[in-house]
Formats: structure tokens, C-alpha cells, sequence
């Protein structure tokens, strides 16, 4: 909200606060006002390199917090999330006015503020990269505060100077986008790989947007279509459905025509626009497929993803299913609840709207019935990476852990029982044994992948059923292995057998 020139800095706030009414009408938001008062004096005269106040940016990382309906407390520290480091304030000043709770968030933040990409083996980078995921261990909001703060960094990235944007945007690429992902935040993701793209690569950024604005045009034209026909059928079924055209990522639609089996084949990607099915309830999900499906066949090769059933690791859940749309074009249909929709735009940031529906005593039986259901063991990958901290000294070989183990795209894989283990791309049966039990690497004799014997360095893909053969009696980890795995915990019981049988001899 501008007048002129001149922008409106309470207006802002307002439309923040409208904002916040709608997500927790029942909220106090008398601290937020306090700390809105409080980060506009500790930034007084200060200015971005856009020519904005710099209390906008911690106004604007306040508002992307409220859309990923995390709770108040973070929505306060967000607002004040830059009042130490940037502003004039100290930390007895955050925990007197707003208590000690908001003063860790802010200090977490603060603490991983100076994580700056220069060479993956710069010490300073790796220590600055422990203190985040040592901080995320403590809280995982300190890093839905970071990643609110860098996503609206990098909507204002064209002010700063070019080695600058480079620089930034190959954070954002290789570090804070994949750590979106793999929060379950594919939205958030998405969007970070996309304002990153042109700045890594112009080139391709251009041709890829040139390219695909006619596929987009005529796949959104092909869906408007389907939704006149399928808002009808699924009212019939007494259904309250709302169908959404979403167009894929630029950055991710490239990465999926650079692949060698596509070669910029615009109609070997299906999911250039799907479209999405939001319904009330779990048990909806299923009826609007069969409706779907009674109009639009499915198409046979590429079969359904029942991710309801047997949903990913990261806790995204949802139906996706490829039919025959009009004129024979292949759609992708995705089919979810509105609470599935949310865990899928804010990953496990909707774990706090899911906190704050608990306090209002709402039952689990609904929140399963709508689809809503809390992670188990949301940290479990980052409790691992605290623990690696103390295993791995090394700068080089915790960097490589952190960016292809914890970081890296990840892949889906079924045991024969229908249980989902999720790995880095690339794993092999080997790397999968070891995921599913250490003992379980003592005993390979061979691997099964959809019921096919596989070599052991075999790589493995998404929706694989993989299957170990085991040995009567368990035998050594060959050496040769060292040669093909990839994760850091196969790396290390192979190397620590090795090391055990050397001290031996």
C-alpha cells in the first residue's frame, strides 16, 4: 500500500493484522502491536537498498508467516526477527518486552544469519551450517523465521549488486530451497528455485520461459474445460469441491526437460499444469477419483500414486492420477483435502495450525477424517544431523552429508510390506538396506527391484518395490561398495567394519 510515492508502512501493518483475524480470530494480537512499535524504533532511519524502511522486510517476513499459518509467537519474532543483528536493539530489551520464548527465536535466527555460500569447503560457511540445523534441533521455527526472512530477500534481490544476486541466489538454490523441500514445503520451494533461476541461469531461464508459455496456455485452456464437466458431476455426488489449475515451477519444469529421455519433448510432461481436486474429507478423495475416472480414462503405463495410503516421509499426502483428457491429451489430477493442501503449500509448518485446532479440543477422529494429521517424529533427519555433528570433524566430508544426505533431491522406495523409505537420488539396494536396519547390510546376497534381481549398485527410483535377498549366515560388507553407495550411514558401517577388521589383522 502506497500513497505516491511514499509507502504506507501502517497500512502494511494493517493488512497484516486483517490477515491474522482471519487465521486466529480468537488471537490477541496486542504483543504483535508492541512488537510492531518496537521493531519500527530499533530500525529508525534505516533503509534497504530498494529505498524502502527497513521495518517493510520485517514486516513483509511477518506476513509470509501468517500465510503459512504458523502461530503468534513466530509471527512476533518475525516482525523482530532483524531488531538485534540489523537494528538497534539488544536481547534483554526482546526477552523484557516479549519474553523469553520470542528472544530464542530471534537469537536462533540471528545466530544463523551470517550462513553465507562461498566454497563448500569454507570452514565458516560448514560452522555457520551446524549452528542452523543445531538451532532447527531446538526449534524448528527458528528456521521457518529464515526461510520466511530469505524468500522475501529474494523478491528484492534485483537492488543488490550483481556478484551479490549470484551469490544469494546459489544459496537459496543449494541450501535454503532444498531444506524447503524437504520440510514438506513445496510451494515455498518451488517459488525460491524460480526467483533464483534467472539469476544462476539467464540463458535458460529465457528459453524455458519462451518455450513453455503456449503449453501452459493450451494445457490451463484443456483443464478449464474438464472443470465445468467435473464441478457438475462431483455436486451430483453432493460433493463441495473446488478445482485449481497449478502450473509447474519454471526451474523444476527445465530440470525435467534437461533429462535425457525427454530432450525438451513438451508432450512427455504431463504435469506441465495439474489439476487439483480440494474436497472436505479422506473419504471424498476416493469418490472424486472414481468420478474422474468414470469420465476420463486412466491412462494404463502410468498407473495412480495413492500418496493417502502410504503418504511420503516428508508427510505430503494427496491422490495423483494421469487420465485421457479432451482431444486425447494425457492430464495429471491431483485429488486432496483442503488440510492435505495445506501440509502440502507449508509442509510442517501447518503442524502449529494443527496445534492450535487441538487446543480448541477439536478430536483426532476429525482431524483424520479431514486429512489433518501431525507428524509423528518431524525431526527426526535433523536430530541425525546434530548427532553426525559429533561423529564427523571434518568441514569437506559434513558439508557432502548435509548436501547430498540431508539436502539433496530425495526418492521414494516401497519394502515388498508396503512401508515407504525415502533416500537421497542415486541410492542403491545397498543404501536401502542399511535404511531399513543396520543388521540388514550383514546379510545382503542379492536385491529384487519389482520382483527383478538388480545388480547391488543398481539406482533405484521413485515408487521402486525393493527387496534384499538375505544370506543364511551374515558376512562381511564387501569394500567394492564403498564404490557405489550414498548415503552417510551405509558410508559409515561399511567403513566401520573395514576399520575393525584392519585393527584385527
Amino acid at each position: 500500500m502506497t500513497n505516491g510515492n511514499k509507502i504506507d508502512l501502517e497500512g502494511e501493518y494493517g493488512d497484516v493484522k486483517s490477515l491474522l483475524r482471519q487465521v486466529y480470530p480468537d488471537g490477541d494480537l496486542k504483543r504483535l502491536d508492541r512488537a510492531w512499535e518496537f521493531t519500527k524504533l530499533a530500525h529508525t532511519g534505516q533503509k534497504r537498498l530498494t529505498g524502502e524502511p527497513y521495518a517493510l522486510h520485517e514486516l513483509a517476513t511477518a506476513r509470509i508467516l501468517a500465510g503459512w499459518k504458523m502461530d503468534l509467537v513466530s509471527i512476533t519474532s518475525g516482525l523482530l526477527h532483524d531488531a538485534i543483528e540489523d537494528g538497534g536493539a539488544k536481547r534483554e530489551d526482546i526477552v523484557a518486552e516479549f519474553g523469553e520464548e520470542v528472544a530464542l527465536l530471534v537469537d536462533g535466527v540471528t545466530k544463523i544469519s551470517n550462513l553465507k555460500l562461498r566454497e563448500s569447503r569454507n570452514e565458516f560457511f560448514v560452522e555457520n551450517l551446524r549452528k542452523m540445523f543445531l538451532a532447527m534441533a531446538k526449534d524448528l521455527r527458528v528456521v521457518f523465521i529464515k526461510l520466511a526472512d530469505r524468500l522475501h530477500n529474494m523478491q528484492t534481490l534485483y537492488a543488490l549488486p550483481q556478484q551479490k544476486q549470484l551469490r544469494i541466489a546459489k544459496e537459496t538454490l543449494e541450501i535454503f530451497a532444498p531444506l524447503a523441500d524437504r520440510l514438506g514445503m513445496s510451494e515455498v520451494a518451488g517459488d525460491m528455485k524460480d526467483l533464483a533461476f534467472p539469476y544462476i541461469y539467464p540463458a535458460e531461464f529465457k528459453e524455458v520461459q519462451k518455450e513453455s508459455k503456449l503449453h501452459y496456455k493450451e494445457v490451463t485452456k484443456l483443464i478449464k474445460k474438464m472443470k465445468r464437466s467435473l464441478l457438475a458431476k462431483l455436486a451430483d455426488e453432493g460433493m463441495r469441491a473446488n478445482i485449481q489449475a497449478r502450473e509447474k515451477h519454471l526451474y523444476s519444469l527445465w530440470r525435467k526437460l534437461e533429462r535425457p529421455e525427454i530432450k525438451w519433448d513438451f508432450e512427455k510432461i504431463h504435469d506441465i499444469v495439474a489439476m487439483r481436486i480440494l474436497v472436505d474429507t479422506v473419504s471424498e478423495c476416493y469418490t472424486a477419483l472414481g468420478v474422474v475416472h468414470r469420465f476420463y480414462k486412466p491412462v494404463p503405463h502410468l498407473g495412480i500414486s495413492d500418496f493417502i495410503a502410504q503418504p511420503k516421509p516428508n508427510g505430503y499426502r494427496s491422490i495423483h492420477t494421469k487420465v485421457f483428457g479432451p482431444g486425447g491429451k494425457i492430464v495429471e489430477v491431483q485429488i486432496r483435502t483442503w488440510a492435505m493442501h495445506d501440509q502440502a503449500e507449508y509442509g510442517l509448518s501447518a503442524h502449529w495450525a494443527y496445534d492450535e485446532a487441538k487446543k480448541k479440543k477439536v478430536s483426532d477422529e476429525f482431524m483424520e477424517k479431514v486429512g489433518a494429521v501431525a507428524p509423528k517424529d518431524k525431526l527426526s533427519w535433523v536430530r541425525q544431523l546434530v548427532d553426525w555433528q559429533k561423529e564427523i570433524k571434518d568441514s569437506e566430508e559434513y558439508m557432502e552429508a548435509v548436501k547430498f544426505d540431508a539436502l539433496n533431491n530425495r526418492i521414494f522406495v516401497f519394502s515388498p510390506k508396503g512401508d515407504v523409505y525415502e533416500l537421497p537420488k542415486s541410492a542403491t539396494p545397498v543404501d536401502y538396506a542399511f535404511a531399513v536396519h543396520t543388521d540388514l547390510g550383514k546379510y545382503i546376497k542379492s536385491a529384487k527391484v519389482n520382483g527383478k534381481i538388480v545388480p547391488l549398485k543398481h539406482n533405484l527410483n521413485s515408487g521402486d518395490i525393493v527387496e534384499i535377498v538375505k544370506s543364511k549366515n551374515p558376512h562381511p560388507p564387501s569394500p567394492s561398495w564403498l564404490d557405489f553407495v550414498v548415503t552417510l550411514e551405509a558410508k559409515k558401517e561399511i567403513n566401520s567394519y573395514l576399520r575393525t577388521t584392519e585393527e584385527k589383522v
